[in-house]
């Protein structure tokens, strides 16, 4: 299967460059993922979607403020370091701009010194490995210093950066938000509850990967990035009830439906654990836990839209992003919602 197989025409102008006032307001496409049928409604209809004893899976990750601009000690040369994930103690790897500054031994400066750090290794893929100096609590430091770092397809400036994180976010260590979870609010997530559904969380900290293109020609030359993953006791005791119980099990957003698909046996139940993923899930997938998805509008060409096109078929899902072009939706991070049932 090429990876041209998953193009589509999609016009600059409907890539959103800002959140909607009201999160639950923005647009939601529902696809139907046996006959196709599409319907065009508001996000807080989802609420008609969900029935009693139904799971909704979301992810609780937080995203870092992980853009930090510096300058080199000594010179002022400026810099800009991106952090990826935390390696050990203070030890981090991150991409570098411009790269040929950050050499090893080189040390860098951040808020007129309240952070400094030694840049210790080059690693194959050009990330680089740093270490921080600093007084007090990183996560402090990192939050009075940092910027969040938007997507490269957002070019407007996001004056609330709470708004690039969902309302239940909580576990700090993503370079991306999980984006499918930006539509929901506190009132909704209540009135999902007092319907008798289920809303449970696990952690998927996103990686930068997810927004790098494919660039094989075909899908299986391409290799998945690798995320850091966790999933409670509670949370697997919740989903395997349901289960047992005949509910369904709805993910928000392919992070939270990778994890799942991670852990989940062959009858589709799933444990307490933790650990790495880099599961590629794409046309030919045989779902085991995961039964419908809330998802965003994705990129032509990306494993999110493969994904996509794995649950609900790959010509409903170029028929769907077709339509959603000819009604205007938004696209990407911040704009509207597709829920496959």
């Amino acid at each position: 299967m090429k990876v041209s197989d998953f193009d589509f025409y999609l016009p600059e102008e409907l890539i959103a460059q800002h959140p909607l006032e009201k999160r639950d307001t923005s647009r939601l496409m529902v696809l139907d993922k046996k006959t196709g049928k599409i319907e065009h409604k508001i996000f807080k209809d989802i609420l008609d979607y969900l029935n009693e004893g139904d799971t909704l899976i979301l992810n609780n990750t937080r995203v870092m403020p992980a853009r930090l601009i510096g300058c080199k000690e000594g010179t002022g040369g400026k810099i800009e370091f991106l952090l990826l994930k935390r390696l050990d103690g203070d030890k981090w790897e991150c991409l570098a701009k411009p790269g040929k500054s950050a050499k090893p031994g080189r040390r860098f400066e951040f808020g007129e010194g309240k952070l400094k750090c030694e840049v210790l290794e080059v690693l194959e893929t050009g990330n680089r490995v740093i270490e921080f100096e600093y007084e007090g609590i990183f996560e402090e430091v990192l939050d009075s210093l940092g910027e969040m770092p938007l997507p490269p397809y957002i070019h407007e400036r996001l004056d609330d950066r709470e708004r690039y994180q969902t309302v239940y976010s909580k576990e700090t260590g993503s370079a991306a938000a999980p984006t499918a979870g930006l539509h929901f609010t506190e009132e909704l997530l209540k009135e999902i509850e007092d319907k008798g559904v289920n809303v449970a969380y696990l952690t998927l900290h996103v990686g930068l990967g997810t927004f790098r293109p494919v660039k094989a020609e075909t899908i299986d030359e391409h290799v998945m990035h690798s995320e850091f993953y966790q999933l409670s006791k509670e949370t697997a005791d919740i989903i395997n009830n349901t289960k047992k119980n005949g509910g369904r099990i709805i993910s928000v957003g392919t992070t939270s439906t990778r994890t799942l698909e991670t852990i989940g046996d062959e009858n589709g139940f799933v444990r307490e654990c933790s650990g790495w993923t880099d599961i590629f899930i794409y046309p030919g997938y045989k779902f085991k836990v995961v039964d419908n998805l809330i998802t965003n509008f994705h990129l032509p060409e990306s494993t999110l839209i493969m994904l996509v096109s794995a649950l609900a078929g790959q010509e409903h899902v170029l028929n769907a992003y077709k339509e959603a072009v000819k009604e205007r939706y938004r696209f990407f991070s911040f704009g509207d919602a597709m829920f496959i049932k």
